[in-house]
């Protein structure tokens, strides 16, 4: 009985997301880099769909230290960061500190965990958790899993925030991605972070995919701040991590259960992601940044990331543009509710310093065969191409 109840759910809700144009399928992408095969059907793309905004993950140094992690530790951590981390793992720690100008940092099993972990732990009874309506599903799912009581500022409305604020009735915290993940625009840290110091807020930074800045530096002096991100966007690897003053990161390893419960970052991984930390501070990390801007002047001038919208409102729209770019030989993969709002439908393009410029110019061919938006379609407007 319960069985034949689950069947017909399960399909009544299948049919529905389908004839919502919703129904997705994982893409297996076989490539070394931007280009390669989309299995299912042999394509040849190149693709603008990866995160690996500085292209770190193929970078000759970063793969020799993970084959070096690999040979001495081998391929799993074996157990949580808490209860057996290695070497590498606290190396990495102190070096992830250094880079945001912390105390202290704490690494998690992915930037998603890392997320969900902080709001988690200092989302308690009698804190109000203010989140900016266009966050990331880590910060929606780790403020529903707190106990905090939680309220949406509009996008990027600092006034709006304030009133919020101003209302809390005890401790309040403040959450923001600085690049939004799907619209590539950027927080007004200044203004959030005077905001928090004014309330006495807790500021929740989310940089995951601040590849090319803000530096959020001086914005932030004067405000209890952590900062999360992850260690493949920027770093090429994979896991995640809180940097942040020593209490409240010793506060968070006791507490957050991503990281008590979770299995940590394999060694490899978290070698990986130091050798390409360090690598950011010298001048191949300098080259590396300036070509990613130089292929964001070429296709959005003016933009400030790598994540370049472009809103065809809907979703079977979007659908056939992601389509019609693959068959132009380009993978850009179309984004539809709930990742987006409904009536927002887009595609999302991506561009790494490990494209090429004959990449970038595939992708502008390519992009002037998509029918451009609708009068109707939400903001923000793509860019102009």
């Amino acid at each position: 009985m319960s069985t034949s109840l689950w069947s017909s759910l399960v399909e009544a809700r299948r049919q529905r997301l389908d004839a919502e144009t919703r129904w997705r399928r994982p893409v297996t992408f076989d490539g070394r880099g931007p280009q390669g095969v989309l299995v299912e059907d042999g394509t040849k793309v190149v693709t603008f769909a990866s995160d690996d905004y500085l292209g770190l993950s193929l970078h000759p140094t970063v793969v020799a230290a993970a084959h070096d992690a690999l040979d001495r530790w081998g391929t799993g951590a074996g157990a949580s960061r808490l209860v057996m981390g290695g070497p590498v793992h606290a190396e990495l720690e102190s070096a992830l500190a250094t880079w945001k100008g912390a105390e202290r940092a704490a690494e998690f099993p992915s930037g998603f965990a890392a997320g969900v972990g902080v709001l988690d732990s200092f989302g308690d009874h009698g804190v109000r958790i203010c989140s900016d309506e266009h966050n990331h599903a880590s910060i929606v799912d780790g403020a529903r899993l707190s106990r905090a009581e939680v309220v949406e500022y509009r996008h990027r409305d600092v006034e709006h925030l304030e009133v919020l604020l101003r209302e809390a009735r005890g401790p309040a915290l403040v959450v923001t991605e600085v690049v939004f993940s799907m619209d590539g625009d950027v927080a007004p840290i200044g203004a959030v972070a005077a905001a928090c110091r004014r309330h006495g807020a807790l500021l929740v930074l989310d940089e995951t995919h601040v590849a090319l800045g803000p530096d959020v530096g001086d914005d932030v002096d004067g405000v209890d701040v952590l900062r999360v991100g992850t260690l493949s966007t920027t770093l090429g690897s994979q896991g995640g991590f809180v940097a942040g003053g020593r209490a409240f990161v010793d506060l968070l390893i006791n507490r957050a259960r991503p990281y008590v419960f979770g299995t940590a970052p394999s060694p490899p991984d978290s070698a990986a992601a130091l050798a390409a930390l360090r690598l950011l501070s010298t001048p191949e990390g300098d080259r590396l940044r300036t070509r990613l801007a130089n292929h964001i002047r070429r296709v959005a001038p003016g933009h400030p990331s790598p994540i370049i919208p472009i809103i065809l409102g809907s979703d079977e729209r979007a659908v056939k543009a992601s389509m019609a770019l693959r068959d132009h030989g380009v993978w850009v993969p179309a984004v539809r509710p709930p990742t987006v709002a409904p009536g927002t439908a887009r595609l999302r393009v991506s561009l790494t310093a490990a494209h090429t410029s004959s990449h970038i110019a595939l992708l502008l061919d390519a992009l002037a065969a998509v029918p451009s938006a609708p009068d109707d379609a939400v903001p923000p407007a793509p860019p102009e191409l």
